[in-house]
């Protein structure tokens, strides 16, 4: 539920080093590289993630969602550990590629579904490539979030605000704590309500899941207000949960406030 974003810095993009005269590709074989980046996301570790970076020059990662460059292999296999709970898959919706003397390069815009959440998140980017050991590997990779999104963010329609409800209790579907607490923002806040102690961080959010979901709860919104504001938006009612486990109906009043996070 919710959310905060990450403001890249502006950020020059080099000139590639030049890995060998004979290293040559075409433009489908450049734009490949990227559903080999894409396959490595698939599986889930991030080592391999981290492989298809160079490792015997400096590479150079600059994320979407950390303000750290990402200089060696630890450093980008350290982003990619986090990055990948949320089961990111991407798709390249414009690029240009460019092909030089020993290297390539792919810029554009990318769109992540990420499958732990169902969110989308739309981003610039750009892939420098050499050649290492006999095999196309990135050099340079710059990612950062949509500036029109960072400034105005993400806009929403009050069916769509009522359907962030229907994805946290999908969650709650999964019985999975971590599934449920990956709704929530960074810094969110949850005041639940089989508890008197608000959990304000992820850790905290997921412990006071592993309990509640042996209810196996459902739920069903029988009375909803929306607010729509910049950058915010919220949904206050009341709802009713079946649990599962025991067929017993609870209602309880809720709001739950959301905003728009960079994944």
């Amino acid at each position: 539920v919710a959310a905060a974003q990450t403001t890249p810095a502006t950020v020059e993009t080099p000139e590639p080093t030049p890995a060998s005269t004979a290293a040559t590709i075409t433009e489908s074989e450049v734009r490949a590289l990227f559903n080999l980046w894409n396959a490595a996301l698939a599986t889930g570790d991030s080592r391999i993630v981290a492989d298809r970076y160079i490792s015997k020059q400096e590479p150079m990662l600059l994320p979407t969602v950390s303000d750290v460059p990402r200089t060696d292999y630890n450093g980008i296999k350290a982003y990619f550990d986090d990055f990948l709970k949320k089961e990111p898959q991407g798709k390249i919706l414009e690029g240009s590629v460019h092909i030089g003397d020993g290297w390539a390069s792919d810029s554009g815009i990318y769109e992540f579904t990420m499958g732990a959440t169902g969110d989308k998140v739309k981003a610039r980017y750009s892939y420098n490539y050499i050649k290492e050991d006999g095999i196309w590997k990135i050099q340079h990779h710059h990612s950062s979030v949509m500036p029109e999104e960072i400034a105005m963010g993400k806009s929403i329609t009050e069916e769509e605000v009522q359907s962030l409800f229907g994805l946290w209790n999908d969650a709650l579907a999964t019985e999975d704590p971590k599934m449920v607490a990956n709704r929530y923002a960074k810094s969110a806040v949850l005041l639940p309500t089989v508890s008197d102690v608000p959990r304000t961080d992820y850790g905290m959010i997921e412990d006071y899941f592993v309990n509640f979901l042996k209810l196996k709860p459902q739920g069903e919104i029988l009375d909803s207000h929306v607010t729509i504001g910049q950058n915010w938006c919220q949904d206050v009612g009341v709802y009713e949960f079946t649990m599962g486990a025991t067929g017993k109906k609870v209602k309880g009043r809720y709001s739950f406030v959301y905003v728009y996070e960079d994944s």
